[in-house]
């Protein structure tokens, strides 16, 4: 990869932008990073960057909201949102307005370095229907009438303790249907099911 694609990474903890900004160097990507939404969006590294990196949370200006004024000022930079385990339904949020992906923390480099080359390819090749879409319907039809229950609310971005409580069941009930949900999507995390379940149900 070019060092002369720019990922920005925005997120007000400085261990963590020194962190990021050490493995993108590895990968031989330029990075330019911000303690702040509002710092970024008065840089010029707005028009300059090819993916952000982008907290969830982070004070004055979140990272949906951030999002959103990346989308009125008709920037379309791929932008991955990464969260804690608390923050999953305002990344689906994010994802239902356009984000690329978002990751929880804790996470690993390679899945990292594997969102952004899968947002860069998106950003460079946009398709206008995805050959993946007959596979996703095929794989929720193998799905039980619960399972899907259970599916609908974890795309919404509720946690487990709400499902069980939304559809009346216990905890481990729902950690045992939720695991069953993956395994027949054949997704590795939430953020991967949404992506799926967005991609054929984009509303």
């Amino acid at each position: 990869m070019a060092t002369d694609t720019t990922i920005c990474v925005i997120d007000d903890d400085g261990m963590v932008r020194d962190s990021l900004r050490e493995l993108l160097e590895s990968a031989d990507y330029a990075v330019e990073d911000y303690d702040s939404a509002i710092r970024f969006l008065a840089s010029d590294a707005v028009s300059r960057s090819r993916c952000l990196i982008v907290d969830v949370r982070m004070p004055e200006m979140d990272g949906l909201a951030l999002q959103r004024e990346l989308v009125k000022r008709g920037h379309r930079v791929p932008v991955i949102v990464v969260t804690g385990h608390g923050d999953v339904p305002l990344a689906v949020r994010a994802m239902k307005a356009g984000a690329a992906d978002f990751l929880e923390k804790p996470f690993n480099d390679e899945t990292l370095l594997a969102s952004i080359r899968m947002a860069l390819q998106s950003a460079a090749y946009p398709a206008t229907e995805n050959p993946a879409a007959p596979v996703v319907v095929a794989r929720m039809k193998l799905l039980t009438d619960r399972e899907r229950e259970v599916l609908d609310l974890l795309v919404l971005g509720h946690a487990n303790k709400v499902v069980a409580q939304r559809l009346s069941i216990s905890f481990r009930t729902v950690e045992i249907h939720r695991a069953r949900v993956l395994s027949k999507m054949e997704a590795r995390s939430i953020a991967e099911l949404v992506r799926m379940v967005l991609a054929v149900r984009p509303d």
